[in-house]
């Protein structure tokens, strides 16, 4: 699992009937400072994910694991939303002092 941001959502009026229905978002991977790095990517959502949220995504394999991804054609999914995160016993990110709602 790694980190991103949800910068977005994709709107797609035409799409494979296995998708159908599913909620698409722009995923801008961070790093563990949560700062942006990398190309976004596209994930669908399991999670009720927005935009501005913290949240752990997964690709490849891992992301057809879930009972909405099951067997669908995708490469990205949203699998969490981030509450906070703690290093050494601190906490570097908390989800509402982050003005993340």
């Amino acid at each position: 699992m790694q980190f991103g941001i949800i910068t977005g959502n994709v709107v797609c009026t035409t799409k494979d009937e296995k998708i159908e229905g599913r909620k698409l978002l722009l995923v801008q991977p961070v790093n563990d400072e949560f700062k942006p790095e990398g190309t976004g990517l596209v994930g669908i959502d399991s999670v009720g994910a927005g935009e501005g949220e913290l949240v752990l995504y997964v690709t490849g394999s891992s992301s057809r694991m879930t009972d909405i991804t099951d067997n669908r054609p995708v490469d990205c999914t949203i699998m969490a939303i981030v509450d906070y995160v703690s290093k050494n016993d601190k906490i570097i990110f908390e989800k509402f002092k982050e003005g993340r709602e």
